[in-house]
């Protein structure tokens, strides 16, 4: 095995940096992103595997997005956010907010 070479891939989606490393195993390429330890792969070539790599980190950042969204409206409509909205509302009505 060749040495790990790191590589930086911005996602400007998210305004996110993301680490992946890719090494030369053999006549294969494998890599991973460091944030996201399950995105592993292998490909024949380092350009292949960048891309898909690239291509398999925006599929999950949105798969998870989306399952916050779900897990957010979830909460909402179960009412698991009342009281820190209740808070919050206290907070406004006593002067103890800041206009941003």
């Amino acid at each position: 095995m060749e040495k790990i070479q790191t590589v930086e891939i911005q996602y400007q989606d998210y305004l996110e940096t993301y680490t992946a490393h890719i090494q030369k195993n053999g006549s294969k390429w494998i890599g991973w992103i460091q944030e996201i330890p399950e995105l592993k792969r292998e490909k024949d070539t380092q350009e292949e595997l960048l891309k898909t790599l690239k291509i398999e980190l925006h599929e999950t950042l949105v798969d998870e997005w989306e399952a916050w969204c779900e897990q957010f409206e979830e909460d909402v409509k179960a009412g698991r956010l009342d009281r820190l909205f209740d808070e919050a509302l206290e907070d406004l009505r006593a002067g103890r907010c800041k206009d941003l």
